[in-house]
This record gives structure tokens, C-alpha cells and sequence, in this order.
């Protein structure tokens, strides 16, 4: 294979019009190999070239690195000015970042189009966790919030994510909308630019620490906690939060204490892969903790601990989801309640709803539909770590005021002599039995991907019920009596995923009932990894 006229002179062009003269040079490297021959830097300008970057799931997202299928400066340049007239055309405007590789350049050259564009814009002081730009976006009925950030990606990786009035994510058909006004905006190097926008004052930040120290409803504070922010940005305040809440035990692990965009001490960065949380509970266990907290880099997801038998495991999301849920529905004051999840995570939150008396309802994946999904909303979760337990303020999800209202959770249970184990024993012998796990497969080629999508729905596997959620979603849902699969491609990583539940009435002892239900489970996860392997 040769390098074609048609990329070498969109290269050619995507070069002329870089306002940055360090991705000129890195991409005009790349081209001048692809020229000579090399084959694998040929492979890599057709990588950079393909794009542009989509909103997904949770905005866009791609490697720090030259050429328009990544994130650099021209192409976070070119985004923002097609939002500026997507946008009404004034209005205040939010810029956060976290501290990822770029991130500060990116959260500048955003404030810039944005300030040069006639917009109020206010910038974080500093890499700050996403849910206070969600918070200040819906607090001062901003038109928009830009939060520079690729949340648990791997650290090559940065991401734009994007707030409008209300301080939740766009949605469909707002994210083709403003991709098509991308696709108008002229060459980066020519986007007016102004340096006319202000820095959010440190007031601002603590009404956001004031209102999440609000949350907990028990009154007792009894509780050491082990933490780590996981090298992001959440550390310094998920601690002055919980100290404001009256939790002032708090051990943070001291090697992924600081933000560090190499994430040296976890292959990812994400609570929920396995290891990452193994310094964690490594603390915990060390300083006879009640509870163990992972927040991933930005500080949306939360993710807990607890001790069992005589070691310490990471709670499954929707385990934490329903002890939350439960939580808040057991305090809220608010008349005819609602809770959501999405339709890969467990069913439980439905029954304990129904026992509650309050509404119930299911959405597509991401925190954009659950924070959407009715009036009266009072909580909402995600089994991939998200939960928003304060959608009043904050319309998205949210680690650190997750993490204050578990440890008023763990208090509680601790000054009753109980566990969140044990909170969880109750909702099963209550509700039966939801156990969840997930086949997640990531792949370098994603055509592999579509390729497993197509020949399930082509050949579905006769013993289950298959719905096909096109043209909604691309997903499928595979169930069974008191068994369902949801097999979806991630909608922020390179990875296949399938989400499996079983559900196991206790009609004998819990030990027996748990037992049978775990090895149900195995079983449809070793069926349900040969399904999905290409």
C-alpha cells in the first residue's frame, strides 16, 4: 500500500492551517516517513487523518497527537468555534479542565474561541474535578460548560465534554447539530481569538463544597476511610468535602495522591479494571479501615471497598448503585420520587423502588438520558461507577458527592453494628438475589467489533429472547427466565461489552441461594464469552 494524493494533501492542508507549531512539526514527521516509504508511518498518518472526533457517549475522545482524528490544539480550536455558533451567541460559558497531558493548552485555546466569540467565559482555577463545572453550569444557568478531560482513559488520551443550560450532557440530535457546525467552521489558524475571559473565583468552588457537605441526612460520624483520587484531580477536595461532612478520618494513598497525567501505578486509570484499586485496599486493610473510596481522574465515578471475611474486594457498581438508591430513597422528602438506571445495569433498584412507593425507569447507557429520565428525580445510577445523588444541583454524575453520602451510609450501619455487606444481604433476602458481571473485550481493530455486533443479530443464540435496540442503540438484549444479557460496543473505549445478570429467589438459606446464583452466574459468563470472542 502507497500513500494516496487524496491524504498526502489533506495532510498537506491540515498542516497549513495548525495554529501550533508542535503538531506541524509532529505530523509534517509523520508525512515525510509515509513519503519515503515506511509502512507502519503510513499506517499511523491514515490513523490520524480518519477523523474528525465524534461525540460519544460522554463527548470526544482521542490520543493527545497531531492530525484531525485526535486531540491537539486546531482540533479543539475548530470544535469550539462550531459550538460558539451552534450556541444563541451570548451567554456565560464554563472552561474546566482536569490534568491530563494538554489539558491546560486545550482548556486556554477553548476559553479563547469561546471569549473571542462574544461569550462571558469563566475559567476553573486549575484542574478541578468535572462535577463542580456541571454544578456551576447549572447554578448560574450558564448556555454551556466545556470540561477538558478523558475521565478513566488510558493517559495518551484526552476528551471535550459538553454542558448546556441545566448543567447536563448533550444528547442526540444536539451532538450532530454541532458536529455539522464543526464541519463549517474555516482552517484553526484563522478562529478569532481573545484573551478577555475571567477566573472563577475560589468562592465558587466552596459553594460547591458547602452544598455536597450538605448531603448526609444520619447523624452519626464514626467512620476511618481510605481513599485515593487514582492520580486525578479529586483528592484534595473529596477530603475537604468529607471534612466538611464531619468524616475527618480520612488515609489518601500516598503514591496516587498528587495528579499525574502518566498514571504511573495502575495500567488504567479506572476503579473498576482489575488491580487498579489494589493500593487501595492494600491501605485500607493496613489502617483497619471502615470503608475504601476510588475516585477515577475526573472525580465523576465513585467506587467502594468493604472488608469481607478476612480480605477487602471493590463493591460492584450496581452494588454500590443500589445501597445508594436505597440510601435516598429511605430520606428523601420530596412527593412521588423517581429513580432511574440504564438498561446494562441491574434490575434490583426497581423492586426496592416498587417496595418504596416511588417511580422507576430505565434509560439508554450514559448520565446525558439518566438525568433526563423524568421530573421528580431524586437519584440515578450507572453500573460503570456513576452515580448522581443530587440532581438538583448537580445533573450528571458525581464522585465526590457519592463518596460523602456513602460514608454516611457506612456510619449509619456502623453505629447499628452492621456493614454494607450486610445492608446488601437485607435488599437480597427483601428482593432475591441480582448478581452482575461483565465481559468486557477490548480490541485494536474496531472493525472486529461491528463484525461480533452483526453476527449476533444475524444468528442469535436460539435459547435466549434477542431485542434489537436499533436504530436507538446499538445493543442487543439476550434474556432468559431470571437471566439477561445486554451486549453493547463502548461508547468511550475501544472494548465490546456484555453485562450479565442473574437473579436467584432466597427461598432457602442465603449461603445456598448465593451459591446456586454464583455458579449460574459463571456459567452464563464462560457461554457469554464464547458468543462475543471473534
Amino acid at each position: 500500500m502507497s500513500l494516496t494524493p487524496a491524504l498526502r494533501d489533506a495532510t498537506f492542508r491540515w498542516i497549513a492551517d495548525d495554529p501550533d507549531q508542535a503538531t506541524r512539526a509532529e505530523l509534517q514527521g509523520v508525512l515525510a516517513r509515509a513519503m519515503g516509504g515506511d509502512a507502519s508511518a503510513l499506517e499511523d498518518l491514515e490513523d490520524r487523518m480518519a477523523g474528525p472526533l465524534t461525540f460519544g457517549t460522554a463527548g470526544l475522545r482521542g490520543p493527545v497527537r497531531a492530525g484531525s482524528n485526535g486531540m491537539n490544539r486546531a482540533v479543539v480550536i475548530r470544535t469550539t468555534a462550531g459550538l460558539a455558533s451552534w450556541l444563541p451567541g451570548s451567554g456565560t460559558v464554563f472552561v474546566g479542565r482536569d490534568a491530563r497531558h494538554g489539558s491546560e493548552d486545550f482548556a486556554s485555546a477553548a476559553a479563547s474561541v469561546l471569549a473571542g466569540a462574544g461569550y462571558d467565559v469563566r475559567v476553573l482555577p486549575g484542574p478541578l474535578p468535572t462535577p463542580v463545572l456541571a454544578f456551576l453550569v447549572r447554578k448560574h444557568k450558564a448556555v454551556a460548560g466545556v470540561q477538558i478531560t478523558a475521565s478513566h482513559n488510558p493517559p495518551a488520551d484526552n476528551g471535550y465534554k459538553l454542558y448546556l443550560t441545566g448543567g447536563s450532557q448533550i444528547v442526540p440530535p444536539e451532538d450532530r447539530e454541532i458536529e455539522r457546525a464543526i464541519a463549517l467552521v474555516p482552517a484553526a489558524v484563522s478562529v478569532p481569538l481573545s484573551s478577555s475571559y475571567s477566573v472563577v473565583p475560589d468562592v465558587e468552588i466552596e459553594s460547591y463544597l458547602e452544598r455536597v457537605a450538605s448531603l448526609p441526612r444520619g447523624v452519626s460520624r464514626e467512620l476511618k476511610v481510605a481513599l485515593t483520587p487514582m492520580h486525578g484531580v479529586g483528592g484534595q477536595m473529596a477530603v475537604d468535602a468529607l471534612r466538611r461532612a464531619g468524616f475527618t478520618d480520612v488515609h489518601v494513598v500516598r503514591s496516587q495522591a498528587v495528579p499525574d497525567p502518566d498514571f504511573p501505578t495502575v495500567d488504567f486509570p479506572n476503579p473498576e479494571e482489575p488491580g487498579a484499586a489494589d493500593q487501595l485496599l492494600s491501605l485500607a486493610s493496613s489502617v483497619g479501615a471502615d470503608l475504601a473510596i476510588a475516585l477515577d481522574p475526573d472525580a465523576d465515578r465513585c467506587a467502594l471497598g468493604v472488608r469481607d471475611g478476612a480480605s477487602w474486594r471493590m463493591l460492584r457498581g450496581d452494588e454500590t448503585g443500589v445501597l445508594l438508591g436505597s440510601l435516598v430513597l429511605s430520606t428523601v422528602d420530596k412527593p412521588d420520587p423517581l429513580v432511574a438506571t440504564t438498561i446494562v445495569s441491574s434490575s434490583l433498584l426497581k423492586s426496592i423502588a416498587a417496595a418504596r412507593g416511588a417511580r422507576y425507569a430505565e434509560t439508554l447507557t450514559g448520565f446525558k438520558w439518566l438525568v433526563r429520565a423524568g421530573e421528580g428525580l431524586v437519584f440515578a445510577y450507572e453500573e460503570a461507577l456513576g452515580n448522581c445523588v443530587d440532581p438538583e444541583y448537580v445533573s450528571d454524575k458525581d464522585g465526590i458527592s457519592a463518596a460523602v453520602v456513602a460514608c454516611d451510609l457506612a456510619a449509619g450501619l456502623k453505629a447499628s453494628g452492621r456493614t454494607l455487606l450486610d445492608a446488601l444481604d437485607s435488599l437480597a433476602v427483601e428482593h432475591g438475589l441480582h448478581l452482575t458481571d461483565q465481559v468486557s473485550l477490548r480490541f485494536t481493530d474496531l472493525s472486529l467489533i461491528g463484525s461480533v455486533m452483526a453476527r449476533l443479530r444475524s444468528s442469535p443464540p436460539s435459547d435466549f429472547s434477542c431485542e434489537d435496540l436499533l436504530p436507538d442503540a446499538d445493543v442487543l438484549r439476550l434474556t432468559a427466565p431470571g437471566v439477561r444479557v445486554i451486549v453493547r460496543p463502548s461508547g468511550t473505549e475501544p472494548k465490546l461489552k456484555a453485562y450479565l445478570e442473574v437473579v436467584e429467589p432466597v427461598s432457602e438459606s442465603l449461603d445456598v441461594s448465593r451459591d446456586r446464583a454464583r455458579q449460574r452466574l459463571a456459567d452464563l459468563r464462560t457461554r457469554v464469552t464464547e458468543l462475543v470472542t471473534p
